[in-house]
């Protein structure tokens, strides 16, 4: 998983890209550092109340994010493509103070908001195939195209200085077998992820591309034997390959190859994890369950 935190000056707008352009080569025209208007401020984000528009809200990590987001004082404001689902997930009498806004609301929320996170897409945990996978890489194209085409249009003095894309790079599955035991891949828990969201928002010194994981990839062998541990129950039995093949498609290769990406840059900026063993990150998951 990768955060691509932008911060966005008052003067140039963000570079457009042609609909066509791949994924890979979108994130790097799309979401880019530029030097901020308002970097002389010596006020820290930190100590204020700020004002952020999320896409993605009502998905797993957006849902985290927004709890996260009310519980430091901040505002939040719902950028949804489906107003009933997302009243359903943040009921007004739980929800009072935030803002939800359809589509054709998005400018005008943007307008005057610090930052804007961008997490909508198509959700990856499905089969994959060519088709789906063109499906996912085109609705997170068009969610972007669009926010990036409203801050652009948006006037300066109240245009969002941060905007920070989450780019959902693998699916990972919790599955055992036998040709992928010593095979290395990579995760985070939800809540080191949405801190590390929450971090590219007040800290000027994230920029660029950061990768959303914990600093210790583990086996899929180790992962199932620590989850036995928490839960007290044997290990699961190894699954064929096909039987991985049929259920996920192409995502399968995620967890035949394995995928090993260490945060280094994370690291560098001194990110805290409160869960940098999968241990620890199963303990925690098993307690909310």
């Amino acid at each position: 998983m990768e955060l691509c935190r932008a911060t966005l000056s008052r003067a140039p707008f963000l570079p457009a890209a042609p609909p066509s352009l791949p994924v890979r080569d979108f994130r790097k025209r799309r979401v880019v550092c530029l030097s901020s208007g308002k970097s002389e401020s010596t006020e820290s984000p930190k100590d204020t109340q700020m004002v952020v528009s999320v896409t993605g809200a009502t998905g797993f990590i957006g849902r985290r994010l927004v709890q996260k987001l009310l519980a430091d004082k901040h505002k939040v404001r719902v950028l949804t493509r489906s107003i009933t689902k997302a009243r359903f997930v943040f009921p007004v009498e739980n929800f009072p103070e935030i803002i939800i806004a359809e589509e054709e609301e998005w400018k005008k929320c943007i307008e005057g908001s610090n930052a804007v996170v961008n997490l909508a897409g198509m959700p990856i945990s499905t089969r994959w195939s060519p088709e789906i996978k063109k499906e996912i890489m085109q609705s997170r194209i068009n969610v972007t195209s669009k926010v990036v085409d409203l801050i652009n249009h948006t006037n300066a003095e109240v245009r969002p200085s941060v905007l920070a894309q989450v780019k959902l790079k693998s699916l990972m599955r919790l599955v055992l077998q036998e040709m992928t035991t010593y095979q290395r891949f990579s995760w985070i828990h939800l809540d080191d992820l949405v801190n590390l969201i929450c971090q590219s928002l007040t800290n000027p010194s994230y920029k660029g591309v950061i990768n959303g994981t914990a600093p210790n990839p583990v086996r899929l062998s180790e992962m199932c034997d620590q989850l036995g541990q928490v839960i007290g129950r044997p290990s699961w039995l190894p699954v064929p390959d096909f039987a991985i093949k049929a259920v996920l498609g192409e995502g399968a290769s995620i967890v035949l190859e394995g995928q090993r990406v260490l945060p280094a840059k994370a690291k560098e900026l001194g990110f805290s994890y409160k869960y940098p063993y999968v241990k620890d990150a199963l303990k925690a998951i098993v307690r909310e369950l």
